[in-house]
């Protein structure tokens, strides 16, 4: 047992040191000293093949060919990077992605990791693709499918074949030999070690299943604050429609009253010039008529 516990916290002490030796820069990684550094447009270019075969990443376990496809559509677009430097190039940059997801503030950080965003759409979509999955396939199916996505992320590329890791095989063995000759038979500690492996797998089904449900939570209170405030506009706009209405309704009839008022004062102007015109006519036939009889008399 306790050669057992060794052995896991040696390949914990492997894996937080290979995790550690990673350039913060834009460098290849393995003789990043030898290589020029990756440019902007170049680091783009790769995510996004890197972003397109991220599907085919996740439906694997042992991904050495795919990235030996990406070394080959870098290099079809004239960058000369080996399979080993595109790896070394992903493991930099989601080490940078997760400081600046930790680290506070999280905000300044971003803006000095110019491929956050492009980062953060590939692990967006591959979580969708997840969801996916797990609601075509079922409760149990969706499981086995999330598991080994998970098992052969990111994660996984940092357990492929190394030189280190094969020195800690070799020695894992002759622990287990030593703990089995201990013990006088390894059926025990196959037995716990498979339970304990079944128990994290639990765990981990079980903290991923809780993130997954926050997921959804977020993305459905999301949708209902955007539908809230889409409601509010609709119907301030539809106010603001009605009041125009009013408006221009009140305006309309206010005109026709002018109109009407001033078509009653021309009316009642023509009337009173016709009365005029017509005391003028007969003012002045009476006068005619006079003069013709004074003519007359004459």
């Amino acid at each position: 047992m306790e050669g057992h516990q060794q052995q896991q916290q040696h390949h914990q002490h492997h894996q937080y040191s290979s995790s550690v030796h990673i350039d913060t820069g834009g460098g290849g990684g393995v003789g990043g000293d030898r290589f020029p550094q990756w440019s902007i447009q170049e680091t783009r270019d790769f995510l996004m093949i890197r972003a397109e075969l991220d599907p085919t990443f996740m439906e694997t376990k042992r991904n050495k060919l795919l990235w030996e496809v990406i070394a080959t559509k870098m290099r079809e677009k004239g960058y000369n990077r080996s399979a080993e430097q595109c790896k070394c190039k992903w493991k930099n940059l989601v080490t940078r992605y997760k400081g600046c997801e930790t680290m506070e503030p999280a905000e300044g950080m971003r803006q000095q990791f110019p491929f956050y965003n492009e980062l953060q759409t590939i692990f967006t979509a591959r979580m969708q693709r997840m969801l996916w999955l797990e609601a075509e396939g079922g409760a149990s199916t969706g499981s086995k499918k999330k598991a080994s996505a998970q098992l052969s992320s990111d994660e996984e590329d940092e357990n492929e074949d190394s030189e280190g890791e094969k020195a800690n095989y070799t020695s894992t063995k002759k622990k287990r030999k030593m703990i089995k000759a201990a013990a006088g038979g390894g059926g025990g500690a196959s037995s716990s070690s498979t339970a304990a492996a079944g128990g994290n797998q639990h765990v981990f089904m079980n903290s991923l299943k809780e993130i997954l449900d926050e997921f959804m939570k977020q993305q459905m209170q999301m949708e209902m604050e955007w539908l809230k405030a889409y409601e509010a506009r609709e119907e301030e706009r539809r106010k603001r429609e009605m009041e125009w209405r009013q408006t221009m309704e009140a305006l309309e009839n206010e005109r026709l009253m002018m109109d009407k008022r001033w078509r009653e004062r021309e009316e009642q102007r023509r009337i009173r010039e016709e009365a005029r015109a017509e005391k003028r006519d007969a003012l002045i036939t009476a006068l005619l008529n006079k003069l013709r009889r004074e003519d007359d008399h004459l």
